[in-house]
């Protein structure tokens, strides 16, 4: 049950938004009516996280559906489209009128004094008869209104679920990017060692001890900028789930981002943990023996189901699919039925009128029936609010043929940016095979004494590289491909919806 602040916060959106002047009553009792009936169907209990859980997307992006205030903020909107839409269809129901009253005179003048006392009560009922569709027009508008109100929350549901799913990769990319920093100051610890040893035996100079060290000394320093970028990366999906004070949990990989770690942990309980990492590694007795080369399997055999739609089946989708086009389409019948509304308000109305009266002086009672006919219109007024109507009209459908103009150039410029991250993925994966084996290649150079220590570091740096941009193109693919899925409102699996007919 929604509590009372709440409700009255709805009350006054009610009586505040968009109502005509002649509502204003009903609405006011509508409001009323609607303290006492508004029920959980609006109220979604807020979900957390437990400590130690293992989600999906799927189950990321139902915390978000359970939690977003903004569609929360849909849902309350819905609710007042339909309360206006219930008020312009009370014009067809009676209105009833009641009044009771007691009067006392007292008369004094130099003749005489008089007195009275009056009780009176009366009670009447009015219908409105036909007032040549205007009422119909307006009901109609409403519905409108209600519509668009209903895809304005479907958009809302979409963008709530996109926004998770670039997050949920955000967090992948950023663990996967992380584990490839943090193995490369492993191999530069390890390389350190091995260096430091030849330097001890007089077999490398001092200047490739020392370039040895600054290298170590920059893949921590990356790997302290990788450890921010993932928590951010944290912050940023349990932002979009709106769950503050998160404990630890973990995520899983999806179809299209399937590392070698099967689970990302989630843990911001020791955001403000600091480490020593300016101290050297330790001395190993095997130093020498450090030089093997470890493949950093981050993104190995990695696949992915390209995808389904040609651009134009997508465009054709985005036209049939995207809740805020529907939108404009219902604005714009709601603008043609306000047109027509308009345009009859030049026409009488017909109603019915009973009532019934009763005076205690002489014991008086009486009863009347009526059928009126009347109208009131200020021509030159009306002819300007036509005119304004028509203009609403054909602004409506501008924004329409503007949207769809938007529409199709943001589908095409989503599509041809997956495309192109579909084609650079496996050249990528071939380049960080290439690079590892030139990694490989320059540090059994080294280690015999072949090679010198700029090509070994630059062989190093060129396998690392490709490892980031590999996990940087996955994820930017990842996003392209959601934002795309999103442009056309793909169906998902995973949504909300409000129970009511369109």
């Amino acid at each position: 049950m929604i509590k009372m602040n709440k409700k009255c916060d709805l009350i006054v959106t009610i009586l505040y938004r968009g109502l005509n002047l002649k509502f204003h009553i009903k609405a006011a009792l509508i409001a009323v009516c609607l303290c006492f009936s508004i029920t959980s169907s609006f109220a979604v209990e807020q979900m957390s996280v437990e400590k130690n859980a293992v989600l999906n997307i799927k189950d990321c992006i139902q915390i978000a559906l359970n939690n977003s205030p903004l569609i929360k903020k849909a849902r309350y909107n819905y609710g007042i489209a339909k309360g206006n839409l219930g008020v312009a269809k009370s014009d067809y129901f009676p209105t009833l009128g009641i009044g009771t009253g007691y009067n006392l005179t007292d008369n004094h003048n130099n003749r005489r004094n008089t007195s009275s006392n009056i009780y009176s009560a009366e009670a009447s009922i009015s219908q409105l008869i036909w007032n040549f569709g205007k009422t119909n027009a307006n009901i109609r508008m409403y519905n409108f209104d209600r519509i668009a109100s209903l895809y304005e929350f479907e958009d809302t549901v979409l963008e709530t679920i996109f926004g998770v799913k670039t997050n949920y990769y955000g967090v992948l990319a950023a663990k996967a990017t992380l584990d490839v920093n943090r193995a490369n100051v492993q191999i530069n610890e390890r390389n350190y060692q091995r260096t430091k040893a030849y330097f001890d035996e007089g077999i490398r100079s001092k200047i490739d001890l020392v370039n040895a060290e600054v290298n170590l000394s920059d893949s921590k320093v990356t790997l302290v900028e990788s450890e921010k970028n993932y928590k951010n990366a944290l912050v940023k999906l349990n932002n979009s789930m709106y769950i503050a004070f998160a404990p630890e949990y973990e995520i899983e990989n999806t179809e299209t981002f399937n590392f070698q770690n099967n689970y990302a942990p989630v843990n911001l309980e020791k955001i403000d943990e600091k480490k020593d990492l300016s101290k050297p590694p330790k001395d190993v007795s095997d130093a020498f023996l450090t030089s093997q080369v470890e493949k950093i399997n981050i993104l190995d055999n990695y696949k992915f189901e390209p995808f389904p739609y040609t651009f134009e089946e997508s465009v054709n989708l985005a036209y049939k699919n995207r809740p805020d086009l529907k939108v404009y389409d219902a604005s714009l019948n709601a603008m043609k039925e306000a047109l027509k509304y308009t345009k009859r308000e030049y026409l009488p109305e017909i109603s019915a009128t009973a009532g019934y009266g009763y005076r205690d002086q002489y014991n008086t009672n009486s009863f009347n029936v009526g059928i009126n006919l009347s109208s009131s219109v200020n021509i030159k007024g009306q002819k300007h609010r036509i005119d304004n109507a028509k203009l609403q009209v054909e602004l409506a459908e501008t924004e329409i043929d503007q949207a769809k103009q938007d529409i199709y150039f943001e589908v095409q410029n989503l599509y041809i940016t997956m495309i192109q991250l579909e084609k650079q993925i496996p050249l990528l994966a071939v380049k960080v095979k290439q690079t590892l084996e030139n990694f490989e290649l320059a540090d059994g150079r080294y280690a015999v004494g072949l090679g010198d220590y700029i090509q070994l570091q630059d062989a190093k740096v060129n396998y690392n590289n490709a490892q980031v941009s590999y996990v940087q193109t996955v994820y930017n693919y990842n996003v392209a491909r959601a934002n795309l899925e999103k442009a056309i409102a793909l169906p998902q699996s995973v949504t909300t919806t409000i129970e009511d007919d369109k």
